[in-house]
């Protein structure tokens, strides 16, 4: 069982963990030192008892908010799912025939010709005044 050193609060503590275990420990004793430090600024120097649960207690009580969030996420998760199970099961719905009114070109054909007339006329008409 592998012997590391941490540093928490300016102090060094020898502690042992599992073979393979160490980078774990090294990074909750970087957050437990965090929070240590953030104590020393606010409170100063403290014991070293202390100072320790101090940091654990903040430490856990961000814990206990991220598991509350964790816990509601989890919960909108499972509804999430159960509303797209709910989609998925539903039966294919039938497709729907759309008709698009199309102006028959025999109408487009007449209405071009009247145009054509009108603006004949109105050429005409400016032509008399003139």
């Amino acid at each position: 069982m592998p012997q590391i050193e941490i540093f928490i609060g300016g102090r060094t503590f020898e502690v042992a963990c599992q073979e393979g275990e160490e980078h774990f420990l090294h990074s909750a004793a970087a957050m437990l030192d965090a929070e240590a430090a953030t104590l020393a600024e606010q409170i100063g120097r403290l014991p070293e008892s202390r100072m320790l649960l101090m940091a654990g207690l903040l430490l856990a009580d961000k814990t206990v908010g991220l598991d509350e969030k964790y816990s509601k996420a989890e919960a909108e998760l499972a509804e999430l799912r159960a509303e797209l199970d709910k989609l998925r099961s539903r039966p294919i719905p039938e497709p729907q025939r759309v008709e698009v009114p199309v102006v028959p070109s025999d109408v487009i054909d007449t209405l071009a010709e009247i145009a054509a007339r009108a603006e004949a006329l109105a050429d005409q008409v400016d032509a008399d005044v003139a």
